[in-house]
């Protein structure tokens, strides 16, 4: 049983890694500009079309700072060396697989693809 929980949370993740990686690119939003005599608002918040959550930064330095939250790079290494966001750890979306029992299950896992 546990191996079948373990098999099915890996495709869950992988699912979710492809779909949140691709499905913003190629693909700019375009936002109307606010008229001129109204404040400046926060940015709108466009429901994903793949259901995966986003985080503001805001949301993610909070739990970050709480540690409620783990920062997966899955970019390949390449891009990982160019630059990265502090503390995050790096496995590509392909390696996901090889790596799952390193995650761990009691936090939020943020991954960070572009």
């Amino acid at each position: 049983m546990r191996v079948f929980i373990s098999v099915f949370a890996l495709l869950f993740t992988t699912c979710l890694l492809f779909a949140a990686c691709n499905s913003q690119e190629g693909h700019p939003v375009k936002v109307a500009a606010p008229p001129a005599n109204q404040q400046k608002a926060s940015p709108p918040h466009l429901p994903p079309g793949d259901n995966a959550r986003r985080m503001t930064v805001e949301e993610l330095k909070t739990a970050l700072a709480s540690n409620n939250a783990v920062i997966i790079d899955v970019r390949g290494a390449a891009a990982y060396e160019q630059g990265h966001i502090k503390g995050s750890k790096m496995i590509p979306w392909n390696e996901i697989s090889a790596h799952i029992d390193e995650l761990p299950r009691d936090k939020t896992i943020a991954t960070y693809c572009s």
